[in-house]
Parts: C-alpha cells; structure tokens; sequence
C-alpha cells in the first residue's frame, strides 16, 4: 500500500463541530475510504482552518480522488511520500 500526502483548500474555512454531528461526518468519510481501499492516517489543519495536509495509505491516487469526490471533498495536491525516521 502506498501513502501520500493530500492536500485541500477551503477557501471559506473547514469547520467541523466538536459534535456528534461532527464526528459522524468524520466517520462517513472514513466508511466511503475504505470502501475504495483507501486509510485516513492522521490529518493536520492550518491554524485558519483554510488548508489540510492528510496522510493517507491508498493503493493509488485514482482512489483517493474518487474517495474525495464521493464526499464532495476537495482534493488539491496529492503527493506520494514515505516516512524519514530522525532518529
């Protein structure tokens, strides 16, 4: 499985609520990802909420897209990477 990098803009800002309603939108997104195979790792967001940098482990960024688009997500940039372990 490869991992890549996705990035998104918002222009307006992404927002979710510290709700249920926020976790279940979560939790749908994931659902739709592993129905194409692909694994949110571990999202980040910009201090104004307007960009996201996601890991993802995926078998090709073919799925990623479709898992994106599905979700009516945007899906900017995505970059194939590998870990460097500093230590």
């Amino acid at each position: 499985m490869a991992r890549f990098m996705v990035e998104r803009i918002f222009p307006d800002g992404l927002e979710i609520p510290m709700t249920d309603k926020g976790a279940q939108a979560c939790l749908s997104v994931v659902a739709t990802n592993a129905e194409l195979g692909v694994t949110w790792v571990h999202p980040y967001v910009t201090e104004d909420h307007k960009k996201t940098f996601c890991i993802y482990d995926s078998p090709s960024t073919d799925a990623i897209r479709q898992a994106a688009k599905s979700k009516q997500l945007p899906a900017t940039a995505i970059t194939p990477v590998s870990a460097i372990d500093p230590y």
